[in-house]
């Protein structure tokens, strides 16, 4: 059986649980590094360095001393998934590296770079519409919903 589908990263799935994490402890608490690496089973050095990433990106604040720890830097529900994980692991979708748009195919294959731009842009579609509020509270939206609920979703053709 072969698993070499589109990927989500280790590491942005591990950015992206940390920052449910912050969401679901509220707007003005913060958490220590290691309590959300605890709390999501994410190796802690791993996690120190994706909250990093997570920081120098816009997304948390980090706070030194005895009452610091990290938070979200802005709402949960003005942060998208894609935000996430544009900041942790970079574009969302490229082809061997490189975007879509940056592609240029001929002859058969010509059409090939429409198909990857639509795969794109339907990527983008879910994940900058769906934010950390959303997720932390279990409420999908019911396009996203209805997609997961499709029997052929996690099934190999």
């Amino acid at each position: 059986m072969d698993n070499r589908g589109m990927r989500i990263s280790a590491r942005a799935d591990y950015a992206v649980r940390a920052a449910l994490e912050l969401a679901a402890a509220g707007d003005e608490a913060s958490l220590k590094a290691e309590a959300i690496a605890a709390a999501q089973g994410i190796p802690h050095k791993f996690l120190e360095g994706i909250l990093g990433d997570l920081r120098r990106g816009g997304l948390v604040i980090s706070q030194r001393g005895g009452k610091g720890g990290y938070r979200l830097a802005r709402p949960a529900d003005s942060i998208a998934i894609a935000d996430v994980i544009r900041v942790a692991d970079g574009p969302l979708v490229s082809v061997r590296g490189v975007r879509p748009p940056e592609l240029a195919y001929c002859g058969p294959a010509e059409t090939l770079l429409p198909l990857w731009i639509a795969v794109r842009a339907n990527v983008r579609k879910i994940l900058d519409e769906v934010t950390l509020a959303h997720v932390a509270a279990a409420e999908l939206p019911d396009e996203v919903l209805s997609l997961a609920e499709d029997p052929k979703a996690w099934t190999n053709p």
